[in-house]
């Protein structure tokens, strides 16, 4: 039986979602699109998970869309590419319409998601890399947009999304040129957080998801990253309306509590999410 397109594993707290596909640098197709949904979604449900790490399997991150998808979309005019956005992730609260497109998902999940880029990032996995919350690369990663080298365009919001990260003048390098850019060049335009020796890449990034996982409130996770989300999409006032609104609700958590008790008592803490 052939080893599904995603991996999903779950451990002390942190899921770790694979791209699996290492013969073909894990190109993206039909399976690979479902089998990242579902994961995305189970780890969003699972109360036993606090923070969400993607990844790839073997020497890539994900090298953009599988070329003979991309041969069937030119021969048949875009046609065999879908369009339509699958439904909303249904994960009982209200979700915002700008994270209903079909990969646009990710800021609606209420978990950090790492994205541990160990390999070529290209294309799709580029656009998937960038909707992550943080970026770590292995020194052996590469970046490139790819679309202007196969006549394509900045697809799925990376018009918008990839100016906030890296700046409007390095955004239009990144999309026009499509030329490839080494993890070091990755980290000092703001691409990704930090870079980390291949040797020892997963072991600290999956220390760094612990300890997001075991040493802050999955609360406090959840409500900032719907803040910077929301930030991104709006104003200066509103980002205070809602810290303000927000801030009130903490006061009230059992997080809170048990925020200010661990470091009272210096023990560690024991946070429960509510």
């Amino acid at each position: 039986m052939a080893e599904p397109a995603v991996l999903y594993e779950v451990k002390d707290g942190v899921a770790t979602v694979t791209f699996n596909r290492p013969d073909r640098l894990n190109a993206f197709n039909a399976e690979v699109e479902s089998g990242l949904r579902q994961a995305m979604e189970r780890a969003a449900r699972d109360p036993a998970v606090r923070v969400i790490v993607l990844t790839g399997a073997g020497r890539g991150f994900c090298a953009g869309a599988d070329m003979e998808r991309l041969s069937g979309a030119a021969g048949s005019g875009g046609a065999s590419i879908p369009r339509e956005a699958p439904k909303p992730l249904d994960l009982g609260g209200e979700t915002r319409a700008d994270f209903q497109h079909r990969y646009s998902y990710f800021p609606a999940i209420p978990k950090p998601i790492i994205g541990a880029v160990n390999g070529p990032a290209a294309g799709l996995g580029f656009v998937f890399a960038c909707y992550c919350d943080i970026r770590f690369a292995g020194s052996e990663a590469i970046f490139t947009t790819s679309f202007a080298r196969r006549g394509l365009v900045a697809e799925y919001g990376l018009a918008w999304l990839l100016p906030r990260l890296v700046g409007p003048g390095r955004a239009a390098d990144l999309l026009f040129s499509a030329r490839r850019v080494a993890a070091e060049e990755a980290a000092s335009i703001g691409l990704v957080s930090r870079v980390i020796p291949q040797a020892e890449f997963m072991p600290q990034v999956l220390d760094y998801a612990g300890e997001l996982a075991t040493a802050v409130s999955p609360r406090s996770l959840a409500v900032m990253k719907r803040q910077l989300w929301a930030a991104m999409l709006g104003g200066l006032g509103e980002a205070v309306e809602l810290a303000n609104e927000e801030m009130r609700k903490s006061f009230l958590s059992e997080d809170f509590k048990e925020g200010v008790a661990h470091f009272v008592e210096k023990r560690a803490a024991r946070f429960t999410g509510r």
